[in-house]
């Protein structure tokens, strides 16, 4: 539904709230206006990445903090990473509604309050709760990233302006166990939550003026909030049944009860998601050649690139190594991974597809893992295979997500791309739960051994996937929907 001039003209009153601020004249008769709409955009790809591999690093100083177990300090990252999961695409289609701009900008501001409510957290609990209400933020900025970007820039400027957002992701991924064990080790953890702030504010500024409004907006599907309930039920109790089996404060019964929950909230999301006119998953999607086999080795995929992100500052730590030099240590997991997407289409055999890329990349993975599972835990042995692991990783993830968006009718290029996103999300906290279910079952040095075997184990599971699904694909879909390879 395109709006016209007078559908944008300037309200009065309360509806200045939900109104898109037109772009300076000066500014919007530019030909390198889109750059800067798109340098904006790359402000909250960049958070977003950075807030992703940062936080990992404070787990130590929080329980240290907190006097609570690591089963207890991992929701800080599984709480954010579910209400990622169950909000991104009822929010994207929100967006498509009432605008884009106008729930970026919303989105950039509950994310900065949010982290410096974080940053000011009395207990563990509140720092939790604000998670949550951060990744709501977060998830308003991730929808609409790619659609602020590609409706920014001019068509034959669409693959650069996608690489700027790219490159922007990279970075912060990149960055952030540096700046997050520096942070811990100097001025203390809740700076980990406080350097959103000013990056947050200088880009809310620059979004106001930067990015265009939305001109073409949906009449508004119906979002099955029914079907989020449920996806939400299940993946809480599922992971906190994998809480208590690692040591949180709860009876071993709450275990099975809340697993029982989990089963039978998936059963009736599958249910609903069958018979629903408007489907968060649409499942006939999953029946689609390479579809399903390529979202469960991208949950894989991103399992093992988050694992570490645990695995190794907690292995470390017990060793007495501060929090700066492991985040140096495993800088080299996020670097390999920046160096491997970027470079990837340059450096592979142009005969490589997609379904060769992604072999590569799981043997890649496993190889890796393998190593780090027969290698002692030690700060000179690490950075090789960590980088390996990266290099490995951002070969994979870009190769299979594109298969898995190639394998979608371009029709459904959006319930994909937020089926790739919630594969992401799920893989990301199942790394999490997975490292501190066997640092827990299997204490001392023995269980950093048995936490890398256990990645090893889900690498080769992905490997098997890619290596026995369909290589047919859909042709004439959206070919450049296939951004997810960033994590």
């Amino acid at each position: 539904m395109a709006l016209s001039d007078s559908d944008l003209r300037r309200p009065r009153g309360w509806a200045l709230l939900t109104w898109e601020r037109p772009r300076p004249e000066l500014i919007r008769t530019r030909p390198w206006a889109w750059r800067l709409a798109v340098a904006t955009v790359c402000f909250g790809a960049f958070m977003g990445q950075l807030d992703a591999s940062i936080v990992t690093l404070t787990y130590q100083a929080l329980r240290n903090q907190f006097h609570t177990p690591l089963a207890a300090v991992q929701w800080v990252s599984l709480a954010y990473m579910l209400t990622l999961v169950a909000l991104l695409i009822p929010v994207g289609r929100l967006s498509d509604k009432h605008g884009r701009k106008l729930v970026y900008l919303y989105g950039f501001g509950l994310f900065t309050a949010a982290s410096a409510a974080c940053g000011l957290a009395p207990t563990l609990s509140l720092l939790i709760v604000f998670r949550v209400v951060q990744a709501a933020g977060a998830a308003m900025l991730q929808a609409n990233s790619v659609a602020l970007v590609t409706t920014s820039a001019p068509p034959e400027r669409m693959r650069a302006a996608l690489g700027m957002q790219a490159a922007g992701q990279a970075i912060g991924l990149a960055l952030g166990p540096t700046i997050g064990g520096a942070l811990v080790d100097t001025i203390g953890w809740r700076w980990v939550f406080g350097i959103n702030v000013p990056v947050g504010i200088v880009a809310l500024v620059a979004g106001h003026y930067l990015l265009p409004r939305t001109r073409q907006r949906s009449g508004g599907d119906r979002i099955d909030l029914p079907g989020v309930a449920l996806l939400a039920a299940s993946t809480t109790a599922l992971l906190l049944a994998l809480s208590v089996a690692s040591g949180l404060g709860l009876p071993q019964w709450a275990a099975a009860a809340l697993l029982a929950l989990a089963v039978a909230a998936g059963w009736a999301f599958v249910r609903r998601q069958a018979r629903c006119a408007d489907p968060l998953v649409d499942l006939r999607l999953l029946r689609t050649g390479g579809t399903a086999p390529g979202l469960f080795g991208g949950l894989c995929g991103y399992l093992v690139l988050f694992g570490p992100l645990v695995l190794v500052p907690v292995g470390l730590a017990r060793q007495g190594i501060g929090a700066l030099q492991s985040g140096l240590v495993l800088t080299a997991l996020p670097v390999g991974f920046a160096v491997a997407a970027t470079l990837a289409d340059r450096l592979l055999p142009p005969a490589w597809d997609n379904r060769a890329r992604s072999r590569a990349g799981t043997l890649g993975c496993v190889l890796a893992l393998a190593l780090m599972t027969l290698l002692p835990l030690r700060e000179a042995l690490l950075p090789a295979p960590l980088a390996l692991l990266g290099l490995a990783l951002g070969v994979f993830l870009p190769a299979n997500n594109t298969a898995v968006m190639r394998a979608v009718p371009a029709t459904a290029a959006g319930t994909g791309g937020g089926m790739v996103n919630m594969t992401r999300g799920l893989g990301t906290a199942l790394g999490v739960a997975a490292v501190t279910l066997t640092l827990h079952l299997v204490p001392g040095r023995t269980g950093i051994a048995a936490a890398f075997a256990v990645l090893t184990a889900c690498a080769v599971l992905g490997w098997t996937t890619v290596a026995r699904r369909p290589g047919r694909t859909a042709r004439g879909n959206a070919r450049g929907n296939a951004s997810g390879g960033g994590p």
